[in-house]
């Protein structure tokens, strides 16, 4: 279907209003990002977890053992006072997976979305 583009546009090229077609593997396998950000208040748009939960699964204390079961990266320049600190989402993903009803990670998701390749793995610093 054609139609014509209203004269404030200035001309009267024509133009398409046909729907567009997604690509099916775009459809199924939605693009996470590799880290995130700790949300400044509120819920986790990712996880639905509140910002305090997530650092209790990425830093070292009590609840966890001094074991964190969620992997993250501080950034801070030498001698800086705050930094930024990122969260593997594949890592609290995979950990939220392990946790529901069938506790199986590859049963809720790919193996590619459960797991950080292995060069991000390697930048990884266990805290």
């Amino acid at each position: 279907m054609k139609t014509e583009i209203p004269s404030f546009t200035g001309g009267n090229a024509p133009l398409t209003v046909a729907p567009v077609a997604v690509p099916g593997q775009a459809a199924l396998h939605p693009v996470h990002p590799e880290f995130i950000r700790l949300p400044k208040s509120g819920n986790c748009p990712w996880s639905g977890l509140t910002r305090s939960k997530i650092n209790e699964l990425v830093l070292p204390c009590k609840a966890n053992g001094h074991r964190p079961p969620v992997k993250s990266v501080s950034l801070r320049q030498r001698g800086a006072k705050k930094g930024v600190r990122l969260v593997c989402l594949a890592s609290l993903l995979a950990y939220l997976h392990e946790r529901t009803e069938g506790g199986n990670p590859s049963a809720n998701t790919s193996t590619e979305d459960a797991k950080p390749d292995a060069l991000a793995g390697a930048v990884f610093k266990e805290l």
